[in-house]
């Protein structure tokens, strides 16, 4: 399952983060959706009916739009659907912030928005889950992995193709989202439900459940291009993926409330201390220490007060680094 994630990039970021393909194989740069860049807030620990970033098709919005043209939105993470009858939406009887890939098509609530060509693309840092022990769970921070790439050709012309993003690879699940109007009037509300698979070999030992994951570009632009994919094929890119990586984190991100750096830092399950950089994260987080912090983002993530003791502190990693550089900034 999915019931907590991250995402902490500012919104101009993004939108330089989710670069697409069109139809045509141009690179295009998405735009937030008109006021939805006001409602997206960057978090180290969101959970449902929070607003997450998310792509779509822009046709949903623009009958006119070409199906293939896509945009950023801001959507509450779970899905009320278009039906339903109550003014409140926190009075759904049940939960919809996951839906189970193998009952899409048993489930009204699923079915409708997948008819309709309502695909969508959550995206995030990462997300997190936990693993059941004899006495307590341990949560473990779940994401794409990172390497290093390569710089921009300082020789492409000017409006050839949006600049590559070498910052974090972010997360891109496949979802399905509704639109609904409360029935005695008011603006409508876009939510989203994250579509879930049987856990690849690598996580099973963490749950047994995890997101569907959209790998390249290719998927995604074929998971969002409800105009050429027709569902049934839509449906098929929803697969077991082992290709995640992860590393144990602290049980501070266990309350919702709890929106700190220290969230996200890689955790020694030996001695509950922080790890120390393995070559493969060094390689993975290299890009976080090497920008300036990052002044555009939000404000409004808390940062934790800090330990007056005068320990020694050991050499951070380069994600310790980071977290610690966006702490400074908040």
């Amino acid at each position: 399952m999915c019931g907590r994630t991250a995402c902490t990039l500012a919104p101009d970021e993004v939108s330089r983060a989710c670069l697409y393909r069109d139809r045509r194989g141009r690179r295009r740069q998405p735009r937030w959706r008109d006021g939805d860049q006001e409602k997206y807030r960057p978090s180290y620990n969101k959970s449902p009916q929070s607003m997450s970033p998310v792509l779509v098709s822009q046709r949903h919005f623009d009958e006119r739009a070409p199906a293939d043209e896509c945009v950023l939105a801001s959507m509450r993470w779970g899905l009320i659907p278009s039906w339903f009858k109550e003014n409140d939406p926190s009075k759904m009887q049940y939960s919809t912030s996951n839906c189970r890939s193998e009952n899409i098509l048993q489930k009204k609530s699923y079915k409708d928005p997948l008819l309709k060509g309502q695909r969508c693309v959550i995206l995030a840092d990462g997300f997190y889950e936990w693993q059941k022990r004899e006495k307590d769970k341990q949560p473990f921070f779940i994401y794409f992995p990172q390497t290093k790439t390569p710089d921009p050709d300082p020789n492409k012309s000017v409006g050839e193709a949006p600049a590559e993003w070498t910052g974090w690879k972010l997360l891109t699940m496949a979802g399905l989202f509704d639109r609904w109007t409360p029935p005695d009037g008011g603006e409508a509300l876009y939510s989203y439900s994250v579509i879930t698979v049987s856990a690849c070999p690598n996580l099973q030992s963490i749950h047994n459940r995890m997101p569907a994951v959209l790998d390249g570009e290719e998927e995604v632009r074929r998971w969002l291009d409800f105009g050429e994919v027709k569902s049934s094929d839509a449906l098929s890119l929803l697969q077991s993926k082992n290709i995640l990586t992860f590393h144990p984190v602290s049980s501070v991100v266990n309350n919702s409330r709890n929106n700190y750096p220290e969230c996200l830092q890689p955790l020694d399950l030996n001695s509950k201390k922080e790890t120390k950089p393995t070559a493969s994260s060094k390689m993975m987080m290299t890009w976080l220490s090497s920008g300036s912090p990052s002044k555009s983002k939000e404000a409004g993530v808390s940062e934790r007060k800090k330990d007056g003791k005068g320990k020694k502190k050991r050499e951070s990693s380069a994600l310790q680094q980071w977290l610690q550089k966006k702490a400074r900034t908040k």
